[in-house]
């Protein structure tokens, strides 16, 4: 079968592009996948028991854009799901985002004061970035702003292992303050789970004839790129069609630059006999164990169970050759790594008959929504009528 076009990545923007050009566009879809399935790290699967684990960690879909909740919702139903995480400061589970009720967790002996001084200067219902409450003149705002980076920082030191001067970049990234008892980690409209899960979804959005998937294929061992003359070589001929490629940037180009810093993961998981292991679904340990947090799923799934399933997260280095750590999950926010990517970003450019999308190609991590909606919009921009 001739090929319109082939996408390198079976992960949500790859599958996305795909039921678009062969739904909407009735073109031949090639897609090439290394890993054993489909959806990236957002597949899902069920165990022995009965229990629905995201083998890459836990994803939740939440979005206000009504128009890629709708086209989502052509592949699957939802369940609502209203996600809270805590840190686990020693003895103490704090609510993040930090709000009000985190302020007597924290720093319960000031917890007044600095209520009624946040309340003064921003209101209720508020987002205060953690920077701006660190450089506050009221010495209770200032406390708080301090006392919650001191904690985030662990956490952030935990996951991307960087030093405490690079710390400081990763500031604005921090999840804003908010002034009200809210303790939902997300504030959308939707925030959902698929019904019979991610992978039921993604299979459903592949099932049209015209897409053909390859799955544990590296697009290396089919696919040649010539840099010189900017052509693709698929199977030893020329491919006249159109690539997208959702894969790490730096990998398209041969490391021409070097390579982008990732942080992997190790995910264990433990059946748990009984119908929860904690009281909320997600726990992060900033400052105890080497694991960054727990996740019970059955809090995900919404079935009534004896068992769970928990899993524990382990932050380790990016490292393509190693049995563990070897799936990019979090690219480094720090201005070295973006001047590096902006170099890859300045010739891709160059490749007319490629498009580069995703997570990887942008080193950023972006939420599924707006994945979905920059590929919608490439393919309604870009595409239509070729």
């Amino acid at each position: 079968m001739p090929f319109d076009y082939i996408i390198v990545g079976a992960g949500l923007a790859g599958i996305t592009a795909a039921e678009e050009l062969a739904n909407i566009m009735n073109k031949k879809v090639l897609i090439i996948e290394k890993r054993n399935h489909v959806g990236g790290n957002c597949f899902d699967y069920v165990n022995e028991n009965g229990t629905r684990i995201h083998k890459y960690g836990p994803h939740v879909f939440h979005t206000d854009n009504t128009i890629v909740y709708n086209y989502l919702s052509l592949f699957t139903m939802w369940n609502n799901h209203s996600h809270k995480l805590l840190f686990k400061d020693k003895d103490t589970l704090i609510p993040v985002p930090f709000n009000l009720i985190s302020i007597d967790k924290i720093l319960p002996e000031y917890a007044e004061e600095i209520k009624v001084a946040l309340l003064e200067h921003y209101g209720i219902k508020s987002q205060i970035p953690i920077k701006e409450l660190m450089e506050s003149e009221n010495k209770y705002i200032k406390k708080l702003g301090d006392a919650i980076y001191q904690l985030f920082s662990k956490h952030l030191k935990k996951v991307y292992n960087i030093s405490n001067e690079e710390l400081l970049e990763l500031i604005d990234f921090l999840l804003p303050f908010r002034t009200s008892y809210d303790c939902r980690y997300y504030k959308n409209v939707y925030q959902v789970i698929p019904q019979n899960g991610y992978s039921n979804m993604f299979n459903n959005m592949l099932s049209n004839h015209n897409i053909t998937v390859m799955l544990n294929k590296d697009y290396h061992d089919i696919i040649k790129i010539d840099h010189e003359n900017k052509k693709i070589f698929y199977e030893d001929e020329e491919f006249k069609g159109h690539m997208i490629f959702t894969g790490m940037i730096d990998e398209f180009f041969n490391y021409k630059f070097g390579k982008l810093p990732y942080r992997s993961s190790v995910l264990i998981n433990e059946v748990i006999e009984n119908e929860t292991f904690q009281d909320i679904a997600v726990t992060y340990y900033p400052t105890e164990y080497h694991f960054s947090r727990i996740i019970d799923y059955k809090y995900f799934s919404g079935e009534y169970l004896n068992s769970t399933v928990i899993q524990f997260e382990y932050p380790v280095k990016y490292d393509e050759n190693s049995k563990e750590g070897n799936i990019p999950y979090y690219p480094i926010p720090l201005e070295k790594n973006y001047k590096i990517y902006r170099k890859y970003k300045e010739i891709s450019q160059e490749y007319d008959n490629v498009t580069f999308i995703g997570r990887l190609t942008e080193y950023k991590i972006l939420q599924m929504d707006e994945v979905v909606e920059k590929v919608l919009n490439l393919i309604s921009e870009k595409f239509t009528g070729l």
